[in-house]
């Protein structure tokens, strides 16, 4: 179930004038507290391979926390608040994609709650643990390009890069670096045999090299008017990606990591280039 853009009734009656902020919520907002503490108190108890302290305290010790003398693990844990919370709850998801991957129900609640209470962070495909909240379409998109991928060998390793990058980018705890660089290898993978298939050690850089060398090579399943460079969207996202990568060298001149929206941006740029080169939409005419 997802969440409208539906008007609070005070608003449609016209007794207030406007909803307050419905936007998504980072962190944990304070109306959402009690509702996931309520949820951690259950998932803590569900009848798994751990006893409820057992489970605790791997969830505590997987987190370096420090529980209070005379205080239960799991008592402990149903009273944390903020990113506590929130790193608990995707620690008992870890572990239970571990012991007890048929935890359908407790996720389900869990679910519900995030998507009702506005959080920006959702369960993941995997039910391994939260990441953040995207578009369902976006994400349906890019789960078919990743699959497309796999199925693809001629795209080496695209899906498994292109996953981590995904991963990077929209996990719990984001790698903008990480993300980034993952984006790029993709590509890499996915370009190589159509743009570079006798270079062992081609890049995006010496990708883009040869397009530049020999343009006339390469053509895509769209039509181009006459006089036109068919490549050329290719070669202008292919190089967006390259050059916009801040940390790839380091000079005499302070590195810029990457910034979390470029990164996603950068993530969501390689998913449309995979899926062009694994499709076949995009080829080295004979």
């Amino acid at each position: 179930m997802t969440t409208t853009g539906r008007q609070r009734f005070s608003v449609r009656t016209g007794l207030v004038e406007d909803d307050p902020d419905e936007g998504s919520y980072d962190g944990v907002p304070q109306h959402l507290v009690t509702p996931l503490q309520t949820w951690v108190h259950s998932a803590l108890r569900v009848n798994t391979s751990y006893e409820e302290d057992t489970l605790a305290d791997a969830v505590a010790l997987r987190l370096r926390l420090t529980v209070p003398n005379r205080q239960r693990t799991a008592q402990y844990l149903c009273s944390v608040n903020n990113e506590i919370l929130l790193d608990s709850i995707d620690e008992i998801l870890a572990i239970w994609s571990a012991i007890r991957p048929d935890a359908s129900r407790p996720i389900e609640d869990l679910e519900f709650i995030l998507d009702q209470g506005g959080s920006a962070y959702r369960v993941n495909e995997q039910q391994s643990g939260l990441e953040n909240r995207v578009l369902p379409a976006v994400r349906d998109a890019m789960n078919e390009t990743i699959s497309q991928a796999v199925a693809n060998q001629s795209v080496g390793s695209a899906a498994e890069h292109l996953n981590s990058a995904w991963k990077a980018a929209y996990g719990r705890h984001p790698e903008s670096v990480r993300a980034y660089s993952e984006a790029i290898k993709a590509v890499e993978s996915a370009a190589h045999s159509t743009i570079q298939p006798n270079h062992a050690k081609a890049t995006l850089g010496t990708m883009l090299g040869e397009i530049g060398n020999a343009r006339s090579k390469f053509s895509i399943a769209i039509t181009t008017p006459a006089g036109k460079d068919p490549i050329a969207p290719i070669e202008a996202m292919m190089r967006t990606l390259w050059y916009g990568q801040t940390s790839r060298h380091g000079n005499k001149a302070a590195t810029l990591p990457e910034t979390l929206d470029s990164a996603r941006a950068a993530v969501h740029v390689a998913s449309t280039l995979v899926q062009l080169f694994s499709s076949g939409a995009v080829v080295r005419n004979p």
